[in-house]
């Protein structure tokens, strides 16, 4: 028989963030997180390795993405007092899950802040090659601190209009890309030859395609940001529930036509990685006629870049805000500026990704190779506790007869579906050669977290005792129950 869940504890009101952002704000927001620099830069690489069927890996892989954000889309909507995903999962699971998001959130998070101001200043070098590359990574995240710390409208603005040049460039791009195979460009269009002359759809098999869904799935994460943005908006529950769902257009429109225009225009075996790696997006222009095309896609690679800078600071920031808020990290973190800006917060998360950098100078090979390995996939853990944690928020509000506004598609079966889904893909990635390394540093990750939990995360705001028993109440151990059979009984 379980607990009645009650909203989380807190040792005093926590200082509230300012509801500021605009529809406009938050719509950007949401499709600069599903448009990363992966798509322009290693999807050249899924190619590759899959031939024209990466189209197939794209499309499962952003199916898995839609289902995730149905779900964590029907739980902003169901629980409008949550502050984003750690509340959800610790609202539906209990004190440990929402500990455990919340850290692992910010873990995957702060590396890839760390990442993308390396990507940044590796792009702006090759224009000013005179320019140390750490000191312009330094810049890059002094300039993205600094417009976090303002408010967290500068931060709206600034990811609007770098959203907007994502947008604005992927559209183009496939206008052109459409009009040069329909013959308009003054060109002879390949039509269908290009994959038929190349060995097909499946050169290498559907086999190679469900493999490269596992590399294409990174590329998504960080579609969920808009649901952390929303708190900070009009009007939260509407605006996280609209994002959401309009996810799933938004990975048809950007990803599956961008990948189905490069397919037909690029052979699949012309090199795009390795030693040399080149953006699909720039040789597809190239063959178009489409004048100085690498450096085009140089600037719009640096844009995506500075925008997911820009996002990673204010997500670990809003995540450590709510973690201090629940008392799972220091509470002078939960405080805010005169703007509604939690810029203690920011700033812990500049200087971890500082020390990142740092170990990337230093240390290519060995301290950065096992911060990015150790973090990989965290992000896939994170949403199998949000998926579990859906499947008891449903089955409470139906039982409390509570109305569901946005259903998660197929419940409970799709929830399980993906619930399975992910769990299979962890499986493969711990067996697979190429990932194998990646799983199991991010599994010692995961571990560090469930044991601190253990050790003094249930300590709480206040000082309460670890083994107090939470609303919602539950262990970390739990979790492998959870996951045997879905979803506990009532």
């Amino acid at each position: 028989m379980h607990q009645t869940p009650t909203a989380p504890r807190t040792q005093a009101p926590a200082p509230m963030l300012r509801r500021s952002l605009r529809n406009r704000h938050v719509t950007m927001i949401a499709l600069g997180g599903v448009i990363g620099a992966g798509l322009f830069v290693s999807s050249g690489a899924v190619l590759n390795s899959v031939g024209p069927g990466a189209w197939f890996s794209y499309l499962l892989s952003g199916t898995l993405m839609a289902l995730v954000m149905r779900a964590i889309g029907e739980m902003a909507v169901l629980l409008p007092q949550a502050r984003g995903l750690a509340d959800y999962a610790r609202i539906g699971l209990g004190h440990w899950a929402g500990f455990s998001v919340g850290w692992m959130y910010w873990y995957f998070w702060v590396i890839v802040a760390a990442v993308e101001a390396i990507a940044g200043a590796n792009i702006i070098t090759a224009f000013w090659p005179q320019l140390p590359t750490w000191q312009v990574c330094l810049g890059l995240i002094v300039v993205m601190t600094g417009i976090n710390l303002a408010s967290v409208k500068a931060y709206a603005e600034a990811e609007f209009w770098l959203a907007s040049l994502k947008v604005t460039a992927i559209i183009a791009f496939v206008v052109a890309g459409f009009a040069f195979l329909m013959g308009w460009l003054g060109r002879p269009s390949p039509g269908l030859g290009v994959i038929r002359d190349h060995g097909g759809l499946l050169p290498l098999g559907l086999g190679a395609a469900i493999v490269g869904s596992v590399t294409v799935l990174f590329s998504f994460s960080g579609a969920e940001i808009a649901t952390v943005a929303a708190a900070e908006s009009e009007d939260p529950p509407r605006y996280a529930a609209r994002a959401t769902r309009q996810v799933t257009y938004r990975i048809v429109l950007f990803y599956l036509t961008s990948i189905a225009v490069i397919a037909c225009i690029v052979p699949w075996d012309l090199p795009m990685s390795g030693e040399r790696v080149r953006s699909p997006f720039a040789v597809v222009l190239g063959i178009i006629g489409i004048p100085h095309a690498e450096t085009i896609m140089q600037i719009v690679v640096l844009t995506a870049v500075l925008s997911s800078l820009n996002s990673c600071l204010y997500l670990t920031s809003r995540v450590m805000f709510s973690l201090a808020a629940h008392g799972d990290a220091p509470q002078r973190l939960v405080r805010v500026t005169r703007r509604g800006v939690p810029a203690r917060s920011i700033l812990l998360a500049t200087v971890f990704s500082y020390l990142s950098v740092a170990a990337n100078y230093f240390f290519p090979e060995q301290v950065f190779l096992f911060l990015i390995n150790s973090s990989g996939a965290i992000c896939l853990v994170y949403y199998l506790i949000l998926m579990l944690a859906q499947l008891r928020v449903r089955r409470r509000a139906e039982a409390d007869g509570t109305a569901v506004r946005m259903r998660m598609w197929g419940h409970p079966w799709l929830s399980r579906a993906v619930i399975a889904w992910i769990c299979a893909v962890l499986v493969f990635m711990a067996v697979w050669p190429a990932t194998r390394a990646q799983f199991w540093l991010s599994a010692l990750s995961v571990a560090v977290v469930f044991a601190a939990y253990a050790v003094g995360g249930g300590a709480g705001p206040g000082g309460a005792p670890a083994g107090r028993p939470r609303p919602g109440g539950g262990a970390p151990s739990r979790a492998l129950w959870y996951g045997c059979v879905f979803v506990r009984p009532s």
